[in-house]
């Protein structure tokens, strides 16, 4: 291969790969610290044979990264969800399309324990069933 047809090549490698990491780099809009006093966060999620469909869902922040805790039918949303482990999320005023969902059961405690702290009026809610605790990533 000639030097010119070399080069040629190597540069269209740099701008594929250039590319490629700005579309699959998390958005730099995404500021958990920022959000630690936020009420809520929308979720949304897509069943089979469904539009997309968003709820509201208590948050908590740890170490910079957004923890939610699903009750049943938010975790059944997210199970069901045709995109998953992938949802859109709302908060602040923005607007996220492309969410990961980690579940991360080892956090179930104190996102639990963050949870009372915050929401008085999780005296009631903590009884309910929340099998499910997701990290959020942005995508």
């Amino acid at each position: 291969m000639s030097f010119r047809k070399t080069r040629h090549v190597a540069t269209i490698a740099a701008a594929l790969l250039i590319a490629s990491t700005a579309l699959t780099a998390p958005d730099e809009d995404w500021s958990p610290a920022q959000w630690v006093y936020e009420d809520t966060i929308e979720l949304g999620t897509t069943k089979p044979g469904e539009d997309l469909y968003w709820f509201p869902v208590w948050l908590v922040v740890i170490d910079d990264e957004v923890y939610v805790r699903l009750g049943s039918i938010a975790s059944e949303r997210f199970e069901e969800s045709t995109t998953k482990p992938f949802m859109g999320v709302k908060i602040a005023g923005k607007e996220f399309p492309k969410v990961e969902g980690i579940s991360d059961p080892a956090k179930a405690e104190t996102v639990s324990e963050l949870m009372r702290e915050k929401y008085w009026t999780d005296i009631f809610v903590r009884w309910m069933d929340h099998p499910l605790t997701l990290r959020l990533e942005p995508k």
